[in-house]
């Protein structure tokens, strides 16, 4: 940017700090898994002076990845915040996790940032996840820059790596997507590749050397010159292109030189606005050096050309109520809005909520209301309450630094808010609010898990409970039907660290079962059944005997049930002792053991005893009728049918639709969306797309999306239908 030659880092063991919203830079972190974010975040904090030359802090711990399940699988699955001080600026970097079963903390480091830093890998390009969330950020006008790594990879091109950024995210404007520097290479290897040792700006025009493990500026070599002309002409042409100064162009192309200065201030007005996407290159440091190459370039670019939290208007906000309320700005002076992005649990200090702070200022011990948004459908209790803030921190790594406030545009780390979950609104008591949520995906991998042993079912709901507190992207389902626990979940990453946590963090062991659909029986045809409850022994007896009809009604009418019992055959006391058995057996299912459902049972006759009839008698043997009549009837067995969305991209339309009809499916429409893709819409059997969420990902390379909804219930096909009931035989 503009070329800084002694900026003031921040140092090392003191929290990062900021008294004006001007002073902070909100930057997310986002590109695949494996792109190499965590290690630019760790080599912006060296450079930084965050952390020592092993990229750690105090406790030996890095400032990224630090969480045991993160050592264990060896990938980010949490959003971490690493804050650092620039140049007089505070610069919050949110680190997200690459893989897609991690979305939800995507989303959150989203919502809590002003600007998005993405990074993709020389070695392998850019997926096409990584697309999709760029044009997520641009439907919403988010300023974006790209920075380039693994460039010490074999075969890496940061020339034509430029250009497979400019044509995925250049789609609108290819000119808007170009380098700001290019790598400066070394002596060549005996494998042919010669290493990065630093870069060359080519506004500026200045070389920035790193071979000694020191960034130092030399004027370029006469040889350079030539190799950076045409990549510098293309940018000014870039930046001008763009310039709020219209007459600017004029005088370009009139052969005027215009000014280095001039040229900054366009630049970081066109990123700040979202319309210029500068592209940057970044390499590890060497061994025992302070800075990793193009780590100054990069802070530079944010605490210059990033927009502050002043110029991204805050989320919309209501009262809880849901009725209307003034817009809020970015003021520290402001009525407090704060929102949760994330929560976690601590095994010392209980629940910890990272909050950005949107309007007013944050204290520890202020008593502040806390508005929920009630996902009861997502297992979430719902809440309305005031609690009191605990300590307020600064997060790195596993250190919590002390903060004595936090201001409008900053984040922080709050102790101790006991209902406080992902999403949830922090406010002032006496005017309490509630921020627009911001959009999670839907949960669509089921988990059907069950308690270990008898310890560890006294301590799985309070565990469940923590779990999806914390991620709201997961749904907790208490299953009425097949009475079954069921953790949703995004994908197959996403239920082993869901597995993880709860046995390490809340020392819940869990056994994962087959997943149950909940199927339902009813009559393929008109039926009779006769019950006969009658008993003798000794004492007082048993006597009820009940002819009923049993017929099919249309998908969704229920159960219904009609009296057409005449002269006092049963007597009218015992009729709704009739109806309360036969539903209790529809309700056990009378052919495979599920519910029976869309019948109409009509009580014709009976006989009754004047001593020995009673209310128990008649239930059983209204229930007995109804075996009776589904013994000699056809049943058909009915499975759940969802209409399933699936938007995908034009090249894999035809792998979907060959999948689907493979699971069943019926395809009842396709249009054509945005972006090159195709919205395919059918119905699909539910015990058919189980782990649709899994396999789609794979048939589509991670682009795809679905989403599914309950239907109708339909016959199940006589084979499959066969099956289940014999295995409910066997079980029986």
């Amino acid at each position: 940017m503009g070329d800084k030659a002694n900026a003031h880092p921040g140092a090392a063991g003191r929290a990062a700090t900021a008294d004006h919203p001007a002073s902070v830079r909100n930057v997310v972190l986002v590109g695949h898994s494996g792109s190499g974010k965590t290690t630019l975040v760790e080599a912006l904090a060296l450079t930084a002076g965050a952390v020592n030359r092993a990229g750690r802090v105090e406790d030996g711990t890095a400032v990224s990845d630090y969480d045991e399940i993160e050592h264990r699988q060896q990938r980010s699955v949490q959003l971490s915040l690493v804050p650092v001080q620039w140049d007089g600026y505070k610069v919050n970097l949110l680190d997200t996790p690459g893989y897609a079963d991690f979305v939800g903390e995507l989303r959150a480091g989203l919502r809590a940032a002003d600007a998005a830093l993405f990074v993709v890998s020389a070695a392998d390009g850019v997926d096409g996840a990584t697309r999709m969330v760029w044009e997520e950020c641009a439907a919403v006008g988010m300023p974006r820059a790209i920075v380039v790594t693994h460039l010490e990879a074999a075969r890496a091109d940061f020339t034509e790596m430029t250009r497979t950024c400019a044509e995925a995210f250049g789609a609108d404007d290819p000119d808007a997507v170009l380098p700001l520097y290019l790598p400066l290479h070394g002596e060549q290897g005996p494998d042919g590749h010669a290493p990065v040792t630093g870069l060359i700006g080519l506004l500026s025009q200045r070389v920035h050397d790193y071979a000694s493990g020191e960034r130092k500026e030399s004027e370029p070599g006469a040889e350079q010159l030539p190799l950076i002309e045409e990549a510098r002409n293309k940018l000014i042409e870039g930046i001008i292109a763009e310039s709020e100064d219209e007459s600017l162009m004029d005088r370009y192309l009139g052969g005027e030189d215009i000014d280095l200065k001039t040229l900054v201030e366009d630049l970081e007005r066109a990123v700040a606005r979202g319309i210029f996407h500068p592209v940057l290159a970044a390499a590890p440091a060497a061994e025992g050096a302070r800075q990793g190459i193009g780590t100054v370039e990069l802070l530079e670019l944010i605490t210059g050309g990033f927009p502050t939290p002043s110029e991204h208007p805050p989320p919309a906000v209501t009262r809880p109520d849901g009725t209307g309320r003034p817009a809020l700005s970015c003021d520290p002076e402001g009525p407090l809005a704060a929102e949760v992005v994330k929560t976690a649990s601590d095994p010392y200090v209980g629940r910890v909520s990272l909050v950005r702070v949107f309007s007013g200022t944050l204290r520890p011990d202020e008593t502040v209301h806390v508005s929920g948004h009630g996902l009861a459908d997502r297992g979430h209790e719902d809440h309305d309450v005031d609690e009191r803030v605990g300590a307020l921190s600064s997060p790195f790594g596993k250190q919590q630094r002390t903060l004595t406030h936090c201001i409008a545009g900053d984040l922080a780390c709050v102790a101790k808010l006991g209902r406080a979950e992902t999403g949830d609104t922090l406010s002032a008591k006496d005017d309490p609010l509630l921020m627009e949520p911001w959009d999670m995906p839907d949960p669509l991998l089921p988990l059907a898990i069950q308690a270990h042993s008898k310890a560890d079912e006294d301590k799985l709901s309070q565990g469940l409970s923590r779990l999806v507190a914390e991620d709201p992207t997961m749904r907790l389902e208490q299953n009425q039907d097949t009475h079954q626990v069921v953790l949703w979940c995004l994908g197959e990453a996403h239920a082993d660290v869901a597995l993880e946590r709860l046995r390490s963090r809340y020392g819940v062991q869990v056994d994962v079962v087959t997943h149950k659909v909940s199927l339902r029986e009813t009559f393929a045809g008109k039926s009779g059944g006769r019950g006969r409850h009658v008993k003798q022994s000794g004492g007082h007896g048993q006597f009820a005997i009940c002819e009923i009809e049993v017929e099919p009604l249309p998908g969704g009418s229920g159960i219904e049930f009609v009296d057409k019992v005449v002269g006092g055959a049963v007597p009218r006391q015992f009729i709704p002792s009739v109806e309360k058995g036969a539903r209790a057996q529809a309700a056990k299912g009378v052919a495979a053991g599920y519910p029976l459902i869309d019948v109409r049972i009509t009580l014709l006759d009976g006989k009754a005893h004047s001593v020995d009839s009673s209310d128990a008698a008649f239930q059983t043997a209204g229930a007995l009728a109804l075996r009776e009549a589904a013994s000699d009837a056809r049943i058909h067995l009915l499975e759940p049918v969802a209409e399933v969305q699936v938007l995908v991209g034009d090249d894999h339309v035809g792998a979907v639709l060959s999948d689907l009809s493979g699971r069943r499916g019926r395809v009842v429409g396709t249009e054509q969306a945005p972006g090159g893709r195709t919205l395919v819409r059918a119905e699909v059997p539910e015990i058919e797309i189980g782990r649709y969420a899994v396999d789609l990902r794979s048939l589509s390379q991670g682009t795809a999306r679905f989403s599914r909804s309950y239907a109708r219930h339909e016959p199940m096909p006589a084979q499959l239908a066969e099956r289940i009931r014999e295995q409910a035989q066997d079980v029986t």
